[in-house]
């Protein structure tokens, strides 16, 4: 075991996150990257956030790290020294933030930028009205998952006001793996039976449109306290307690069907890859970054897709199946094997199985925040929105994120793919299945 201020070797799972990183860079216009965002109920002290975040982010240099190989091509994160340069911060002025549309455009046009070299990895944009503003943090996800993302914004906000912060770089506790290959054959073998099970059912997928290059737009479903609580209720009542990803992995599957069958998506089930946390100590400062995710997936038939009740019941079994048989354990387990393959030849790999087609949408569900804090600076924390890049194929994510007891889910497109016609009817649906009912 390795533990180091300078160098942090690769999970599997840091592997496929890069690799989707490379297949995104070759098919749009940017990687795999994300924002996070805080709508505020305040003005930011520009000055005074551009003093803090220096004096904060000055012991992570990890933060401009960059992929290199050992002699043993083991994949790991050079760590430079220290910082080389100070983490970019944009100032934009809209209207006024309180119409989504308006900080969508903005946000979908940020999304698209890629960052400038293979050392920047995290910028800041403040958006401001000239009376409240919003602080989004655009990251690569080869250096944070979701998680771990709000909870590094949420130890910024801890460091505020604090007059001695440490100065010692962190260290990375992390192996090389490169024994017990046994044990990680025998995950490859569990994990390839399951690809090749899914891979009997063709999955149904939107025509990507054409051309390189396309950027991503968002729609935001943004519920109050009220209609969350309604939500829950009726999560509890048709999948049980604690049951929520799987209610609301039906009720997005039976909204997306209509769509799917009005265009006449070829194909006879769906297949929706889901993350699921893997992370056992977020708390730890070092857990904060790289990946502790793995993915369950899951394959319904298209003829079901329109009945709530037998699709819940689906996906209720299907995860119990996958974590009982430890398949994210096997599938993190097994990608360690994947490692020494070049990231062009890893993302063609991923193809093979599904002849492309790796997904009808994707869907992950942050749970509650790990952001903790109500106020940031001074300013009262409205929302916390989560605007990622999805894989194309299949250019389409569903993803939610709850906040002070409200709920919010972000519909995630590759431009050209969804009409707002389209949108509209999606949203409208996915609000009647879950129930969410209005103030």
């Amino acid at each position: 075991m390795l533990e180091s201020p300078r160098k942090r070797y690769l999970s599997g799972s840091d592997w496929v996150i890069a690799a989707l990183d490379h297949q995104l860079r070759s098919t749009t216009s940017a990687g795999n990257t994300c924002q996070v965002g805080l709508l505020l109920d305040g003005q930011l002290d520009q000055d005074l956030f551009r003093r803090e975040l220096r004096r904060f982010t000055c012991r992570f240099p990890v933060l401009q790290g960059r992929v290199r190989r050992d002699l043993r091509l083991t994949p790991y994160w050079s760590i430079p020294p220290g910082l080389r340069e100070d983490i970019p911060v944009q100032v934009s002025r809209i209207a006024d933030l309180t119409r989504s549309g308006e900080l969508l455009a903005l946000l979908s046009h940020a999304a698209d930028i890629p960052f400038r070299d293979e050392r920047e990895h995290l910028a800041f944009h403040i958006v401001d009205d000239g009376r409240r503003s919003a602080l989004v943090m655009r990251f690569d996800h080869r250096l944070f998952d979701a998680r771990g993302a709000e909870s590094f914004l949420d130890s910024f906000r801890l460091s505020l006001g604090q007059e001695d912060l440490p100065s010692t770089p962190i260290s990375f506790r992390s192996s090389a793996e490169l024994s017990h290959w046994n044990r990680k054959f025998r995950a490859g073998r569990n994990v390839n039976r399951r690809i090749i099970a899914l891979s009997r059912s063709t999955p149904l997928s939107l025509p990507l449109p054409p051309g390189r290059d396309r950027g991503f737009g968002y729609r935001l479903l943004c519920f109050d306290r009220h209609e969350t609580d309604a939500i829950f209720h009726r999560a509890d009542h048709m999948a049980g307690y604690l049951m929520e990803s799987s209610f609301f992995l039906a009720a997005i599957t039976a909204s997306l069907h209509g769509l799917f069958v009005s265009r006449s998506a070829p194909g006879e089930s769906y297949l929706v890859p889901v993350t699921t946390d893997l992370g056992s100590a977020r708390g730890v400062e070092r857990e904060l970054f790289f990946n502790h995710s793995s993915y369950l997936f899951y394959q319904v038939p298209a003829q079901l897709a329109g009945d709530m009740v037998a699709l819940v019941a689906l996906f209720k079994q299907q995860m119990y199946d996958q974590i009982k048989s430890g398949f994210p354990r096997d599938l993190a387990e097994a990608t360690l094997l994947s490692r020494i393959a070049p990231l062009p030849l890893m993302g063609k790999l991923m193809h093979l199985p599904l002849e492309g087609k790796l997904a009808s949408y994707v869907f992950s569900h942050v749970g509650r925040s790990s952001f903790l804090g109500t106020e940031f600076m001074g300013c009262r924390v409205d929302n916390i929105l989560h605007l990622p890049r999805v894989p194309a194929p299949p250019g389409l994510g569903v993803f939610g994120c709850l906040y002070d007891g409200r709920l919010t889910l972000t519909i995630a497109h590759l431009d050209g793919l969804l009409e707002q016609g389209e949108l509209d009817l999606l949203e409208a649906a996915i609000r009647r299945n879950m129930g969410a009912e209005p103030s």
